[in-house]
């Protein structure tokens, strides 16, 4: 691991996003912003596993450091048959949330898949990118 034992404690952020391409047949079971799948509300839990998956970054992803986090926030919405997954880290310390934001991400995508995979296997995660960060030695994106 990178040692940022020197590095001044500063206020990070980062958001991450992923998209999701989804058949007909599971845009149809949607409803008030919400997928209803057999195995239950799709969004609602893709944001619970996304939250897991971003406290446990350190464990998946070889040499990220452990952090602190102060909030996650995960919100998916359908515009037609595309899902978008957001995904925001901060934490105040040493080093960057951008792993743990795209890690959110991938993984909240990665449920909607594994939710909505019996009606059409047609189903692509297209894109996770890091959108923004801030904090640290340089910005990226534009935060809000």
């Amino acid at each position: 691991m990178v040692d940022v034992g020197e590095r001044e404690q500063t206020r990070r952020e980062a958001t991450a996003q992923a998209e999701i391409q989804l058949p007909q047949a599971v845009v149809a079971l949607s409803r008030d912003g919400e997928i209803f799948a057999s195995k239950g509300p799709v969004f609602a839990t893709a944001i619970v596993a996304g939250t897991q998956a971003v406290k446990r970054t350190a464990d998946l992803i070889p040499f990220c450091h452990p952090l602190l986090l102060d909030s996650i926030r995960i919100a998916c919405t359908l515009e037609g048959s595309l899902a978008r997954i957001e995904c925001t880290v901060a934490c105040t310390g040493r080093t960057g949330v951008e792993m743990e934001a795209m890690t959110g991400a991938s993984v909240a995508a990665l449920t909607v898949y594994d939710m909505c995979k019996a009606l059409d296997l047609g189903i692509e995660i297209r894109e996770v990118k890091l959108v923004a960060k801030s904090g640290g030695r340089r910005d990226f994106g534009v935060q809000g």
